[in-house]
């Protein structure tokens, strides 16, 4: 799906992502971008792939309850800031892995994900799909 909750009202968007969540509970899965989701929108997702600009995978795995295990994997990064109080993960998620962000902590996510236990037991290997 792309971007099925551009242009809705937050009301509408819950709609339809309860609806999403809906058939995905089914067994079926289900691949959506999204852009600038809300938090209640962002953490209906069960896992999270998150590209670069360039497209590479920077992190591929489950979002967590309250994010927290996207949250713990890019705090566990030296020199990457804690997300504040009810701060949108999205956006955060966003913020910390932009480019300036990788200039100035001097890393590249893309390397960091690769060297991963999380990179490690993904399944399929992510290393097969690129």
């Amino acid at each position: 799906m792309d971007e099925p909750t551009t242009g809705l009202d937050a009301r509408a968007a819950a709609i339809v992502m309860r609806a999403v969540k809906n058939v995905a509970e089914t067994g079926r899965t289900i691949v959506c971008t999204i852009h600038q989701p809300s938090i209640d929108i962002f953490e209906a997702f069960g896992e999270l792939i998150l590209l670069k600009a360039s497209g590479q995978v920077i992190y591929s795995g489950p979002l967590g309850q309250h994010s927290s295990s996207v949250i713990e994997y890019f705090v566990a990064i030296s020199g990457v800031q804690m997300i504040r109080n009810n701060y949108n993960p999205a956006t955060w998620t966003l913020e910390i892995t932009s480019r300036s962000a990788e200039a100035q902590l001097c890393i590249d996510f893309v390397q960091v994900y690769k060297n991963s236990v999380l990179y490690q037991n993904c399944s399929p290997p992510l290393s097969l799909l690129s």
